[in-house]
């Protein structure tokens, strides 16, 4: 039987994308795999220490290491590495400068010494390929999944007078960071204008990773909700008018697809690999133009038949997608390269 080793970093930390992949995936192949994991959970500096130095003397000499996270120790050879998007290295303003320099120098290591390199997307893909120059051949994309048995349409009422949310509201779930284009959704929302009547509902924290991202004072209309458990999330999504993904760049965009499988129509930018994830069952806008995401936003508002339309197409796209077929996939992935 192969013996396939994780690496278990991300354990313990509040769920982002890459943690709820990561988290998911190892779930599946539970039986398959040992989790590696530090002690407690460790973050920043002492997260990198114990990723590079304790990690791989925990590993056994028959182990194939699968680092899920973006992340790995450079000394291992025998490893399959996960890169989920190359935006440190495209979009090195977004981050904090040490941030950015540490993955300037550990990525493109990791990427030529790994076995095999997994993606999330064929857009992150062709950018590993070209970018950190990586045979095609020891690059796999294998796309996230959604767990429907928790993201589907749920009544809302519960978080409606939790967060006092009104009966139309429009939603935005995502880390508070540069590249989720937060400035250009709120200028478009303020073009909208008072006659509209639902509020823009933001939930997400800010990452440590990221340079600050400038907010003015309370908009009109919109409500700041920060961190939301995850329990919340799925009616969260099922109440609301629609679902706003403005990103400027996504590696995938996991949010959309959970809003799609809670029946929430969604508008999304083109940036990245959103126009791969929504393959048309979004309505899609350039994340650069203020007045096509404010256009998008008002139809979508008051064009029903067109809701009605997303959420359809949105819940047929979503069935396409699940955490257990990815994990089967990477599996053979993890098998090939043991």
């Amino acid at each position: 039987m192969v013996k396939i080793a994780v690496n278990g970093r991300f354990e313990g930390r509040r769920l982002t994308g890459v943690d709820r992949y990561a988290t998911e995936i190892t779930g599946c192949l539970d039986g398959r795999v040992r989790v590696v994991r530090p002690s407690k959970p460790k973050s920043g500096l002492r997260g990198h220490l114990w990723e590079q130095f304790i990690l791989p003397r925990r590993v056994g000499r028959d182990e194939l290491l699968w680092s899920p996270g973006n992340s790995g120790p450079i000394s291992s050879k025998h490893q399959v590495v996960t890169i989920h998007d190359l935006s440190p290295l495209e979009h090195p303003e977004w981050f904090s400068t040490d941030f950015f320099l540490w993955y300037r120098l550990m990525l493109p290591r990791l990427a030529r010494t790994a076995r095999h390199v997994l993606t999330v997307s064929e857009h992150s893909r062709a950018s590993i390929i070209r970018r950190l120059g990586v045979a095609p051949e020891r690059v796999t994309a294998v796309p996230n999944g959604v767990n429907l048995s928790m993201f589907r349409e749920q009544d809302p009422e519960r978080v409606r007078r939790k967060y006092e949310l009104p009966e139309r509201y429009v939603l935005f779930v995502g880390s508070i960071d540069p590249r989720k284009n937060l400035g250009r959704l709120l200028a478009a929302w303020e073009q909208m204008g008072e006659e509209v009547e639902a509020q823009l509902v933001i939930v997400g924290a800010k990452g440590t990773i990221f340079r600050r991202v400038e907010m003015n004072p309370p908009e009109r209309g919109v409500r700041r909700l920060g961190y939301v458990p995850d329990e919340d999330l799925p009616a969260l999504y099922s109440g609301a008018t629609f679902f706003v993904m403005p990103s400027l760049f996504e590696g995938f965009g996991l949010t959309v697809l959970e809003a799609m499988a809670c029946g929430t129509p969604v508008v999304s930018s083109t940036g990245g690999a959103l126009p791969e994830v929504a393959d048309g069952a979004a309505l899609q806008v350039d994340p650069t133009s203020v007045e096509e995401l404010r256009a998008a936003m008002t139809r979508l508002l008051q064009d029903e038949c067109l809701r009605s339309d997303l959420r359809e197409k949105g819940l047929r796209r979503a069935r396409e997608f699940s955490w257990q077929k990815a994990a089967s996939r990477i599996g053979e992935v993890l098998a090939e390269n043991a």
